[in-house]
């Protein structure tokens, strides 16, 4: 069957065609006849009842420069669509927030990828609370005196902004550094949320694992490994991503977790585990399908629409 596809993301002339996954995901939906059209948040919008986009229809090919071709800007009304893709990328603020709101309205009439009720319920750092004995000492808070207290109990600790996305802004604060404080100061400065502080684990250094789990079943992993003197793994901070399979413990933490994924309609999702610990579940705008592809041999877009599709 040949659907009508929405993909709600940023600017396609931004796209990596070698790693983006939002861009393999629209080569697959092509392959299988779909028709694709893009728009951006900001062109989003509900009046009178109505949900609309300005979107153009999209074609993607695998050519450097050359990777898309857009057509026409068109209002369309989103409720027509089979499938929309939420795939901008964070930060999950209010403006984030409210488009999931937004297609809320047309969802599950028009299927929106991941739902965005449970996109919006679910903050990557913030969702993995749900489940017991799979993260590290961890800790929420903006109180000062709390921070000190965690520090003082695991010495080494990670800072990080409880909203924030690939791998911007994570401090890396040692027992011996000095620095906390005018750290705190700065965070107070730029996030009016709370931070997120966890214990330091040294696994790290042996990598930051991304396993892709499809309607709740992991399908594959790439493991990423910070570059010497960088304790951020993020590709995007130059993280070096190698083959890796799925060990006992990490299939245990998937098994503790997928069934709630699948029940909450988060089709396609990244989950990031170091050492035997879950870090963040990634529901917004999971990443790593093009590494997977090329260390196992397979097509995990394909397995995405495959699930896709059984929902309709």
């Amino acid at each position: 069957m040949s659907l009508a596809v929405a993909i709600q993301m940023d600017p396609v002339e931004t796209i990596d065609i070698d790693g983006d996954s939002s861009f393999v995901l629209g080569l697959a939906a092509q392959a299988r006849g779909h028709h694709l059209y893009h728009y951006h948040p900001r062109q989003l919008s509900w009046r009178d009842g109505k949900v609309t986009a300005r979107a153009r229809p999209v074609v993607f090919r695998r050519e450097r420069g050359n990777h898309a071709t857009l057509g026409a800007e068109e209002v369309l009304d989103l409720a027509t669509l089979d499938v929309i893709l939420m795939r901008q990328d964070p930060p999950f603020d209010m403006a984030y927030i409210t488009a999931t709101h937004i297609l809320e309205r047309i969802h599950p009439d028009t299927l929106v990828v991941n739902d965005p009720g449970h996109v919006r319920n679910a903050p990557e750092k913030l969702s993995v609370t749900e489940f017991r004995n799979v993260m590290p000492p961890t800790l929420i808070t903006s109180d000062r005196y709390e921070i000190m207290a965690f520090r003082n109990e695991h010495k080494d600790i990670i800072v990080k902004p409880l909203f924030g996305n690939g791998g911007a802004g994570v401090f890396h604060v040692k027992p011996d550094d000095e620095n906390l404080a005018s750290l705190l100061e700065m965070f107070t400065q730029f996030y009016r949320e709370p931070i997120q502080i966890q214990r330091y684990e040294p696994a790290v250094r042996q990598g930051d694992k991304r396993i892709i789990l499809i309607d709740g079943k992991a399908v594959g992993a790439i493991n990423r490994v910070p570059a010497q003197g960088e304790a951020r793994s993020n590709m995007h901070v130059g993280g070096q991503a190698i083959k890796s399979d799925l060990s006992k413990r990490d299939q245990e933490i998937c098994e503790i977790i997928g069934p709630e994924l699948k029940k909450r309609g988060l089709i396609f999702v990244g989950i990031d585990v170091i050492g035997n610990y879950l870090t963040e579940i990634n529901v917004t705008s999971p990443t790593g399908l093009q590494q997977i592809n090329r260390f196992d041999g397979v097509c995990l877009e394909d397995q995405i629409w495959d699930a896709i599709e059984a929902r309709l």
